[in-house]
């Protein structure tokens, strides 16, 4: 009996000695490429000397701390985390009444509250901080993360509901911009005349597409969609005659408050209903026609899902060949899916170019496809309020991630925080894939039930290749 005990604690002392060493090689793993990648970034500076040459100067001891925290951190997550989440993996309690009640409760109230609080919330940017101070929280962050709401709204019809993987999202994006902006300056047509139909040609874009990949899919089918997004960009540069080529399109028609103009002059809105001149009110004027857009947008996808095509759409996305010996018609439910999440895109592509007031190729680049592409699959596919939250943590994060300057204090005053904001955000990013690999919502809710409604935790589902 001690000879067998003693054997059993060698094997246990054998496989943590095991674990550590594969700790360890791992640690050096990730310690080789992140010298490889912060070397040149961080390592050496490029410093401008008095003749006016470029010197390169050694950033060693901050490289040395940078490598050593992401050494720390594989060691920690092999010998610490790996370890407990095993651990819990197999003694995992049954979850208390009091915390699936409030489980629960969190998913039933949080829609409406987020709602509530989107809808007052420049108000309470213009009480916090006051009529100059609130202009950059309406704008920089209201505004800008409900475009990108929006259009992870449109992409999740696609990539969430549909399964088909798009990565030239932007190119519908560019197309409502553009349509609006030349009708707008060409015919002097109004915003709200426009918006609808920068919706119409970008789903007839989107149909365009639909059909020369309607045998592709997975990664063909993102190939091909992302050589569409950049056929589109670069005809936007080539065409010069009718998009201006790099320099853009500019003088875009505002937005009106029924024919009122957000000006300073005498007609405008602030003379006629007697206040004081501040951009601050077409700021709000345009955040609450983005937020309008946005919860359309939204209402749309929810009741289409109900809808006999939303269901077609997840069965498609689940497995083509069962949707198919189902008899369901894949040829209109791949066109339908990429129309109207493209009339989506169109729209906030319309709404973008108002607001702007010039747009340019510039603005549609690959980056912007893999950002929303980013909000739709971090969010969790096929989860409204996962695209949102999502779409507020990456865009509001890369904005908050702007005032950095605290850490002037501990790396020295000509540390630009600016520079390594993109990469604190994509190691954050990584941590939070890592943390939940199905998204922020990994749940499933059906579209359809007999008797009571039950969420399918992500993990369940076997995704296919639509």
């Amino acid at each position: 009996m001690a000879t067998q005990q003693v054997s059993i604690d060698d094997a246990t002392r054998e496989a943590g000695g095991g674990a550590v060493r594969r700790a360890v090689k791992d640690a050096a793993i990730w310690g080789l490429v992140a010298l490889g990648v912060l070397g040149p970034l961080v390592g050496l500076h490029a410093v401008q000397d008095i003749r006016g040459f470029l010197r390169l100067d050694g950033r060693w001891g901050l490289l040395a701390v940078l490598v050593g925290l992401v050494v720390a951190g594989s060691l920690f997550g092999s010998l610490v985390v790996e370890p407990w989440k095993e651990r819990r993996a197999r003694t995992r309690p049954k979850a208390h009444p009091l915390a699936e009640r409030a489980r629960v409760g969190f998913g039933r109230w949080f829609p409406p509250v987020a709602i509530a609080f989107v809808a007052v919330y420049p108000f309470l940017a213009l009480w916090l901080t006051g009529f100059s101070g609130s202009i950059k929280w309406i704008d920089n962050f209201g505004i800008q993360i409900l475009i990108y709401v929006m259009l992870g709204f449109g992409l999740n019809i696609v990539v969430g509901l549909a399964g088909l993987l798009d990565l030239g999202y932007v190119a519908f994006y560019a197309v409502g911009a553009y349509s609006t902006a030349l009708l707008a300056k060409e015919f002097g047509l109004s915003f709200f005349t426009l918006l609808p139909l920068a919706g119409i040609f970008a789903a007839l874009w989107g149909i365009m597409l639909g059909f020369p990949v309607l045998r592709l899919r997975g990664d063909y089918l993102a190939i091909v969609t992302l050589a569409f997004g950049e056929i589109i960009r670069l005809v936007l540069i080539n065409w010069v005659p009718v998009t201006n080529g790099y320099a853009g399109i500019s003088g875009i028609p505002r937005p009106t408050f029924f024919g009122i103009p957000f000006t300073a002059s005498s007609t405008g809105f602030a003379k006629t209903f007697g206040l004081a001149y501040s951009p601050i009110y077409r700021g709000i004027f345009l955040y609450y026609i983005i937020l309008a857009l946005a919860l359309l947008t939204a209402w749309v996808t929810v009741r289409l899902r109900r809808l006999p095509i939303g269901r077609a759409w997840e069965a498609l996305r689940e497995d083509e060949i069962a949707c198919r010996s189902l008899g369901i018609n894949t040829t209109n439910t791949k066109l339908t899916a990429f129309a109207i999440g493209a009339m989506f895109g169109g729209f906030a592509g319309s709404f973008f170019a108002t607001r702007q007031g010039f747009i340019s190729p510039e603005s549609f680049t690959f980056m912007e496809s893999a950002t929303i592409v980013a909000i739709v699959v971090l969010g969790g596919m096929g989860s409204q309020i996962g695209v949102a939250v999502a779409a507020v943590a990456m865009i509001g994060g890369t904005e908050l991630l702007r005032e950095l300057d605290f850490l002037k204090a501990i790396f020295g005053s000509a540390f630009d925080p600016t520079q390594y904001r993109m990469l604190l955000f994509g190691f954050a990013m990584v941590l939070i894939m890592i943390w939940k690999p199905r998204g922020l919502i990994s749940t499933r809710s059906p579209s359809v039930f007999l008797k009571e409604r039950r969420a399918v935790s992500g993990s369940l589902v076997g995704e296919g290749r639509g």
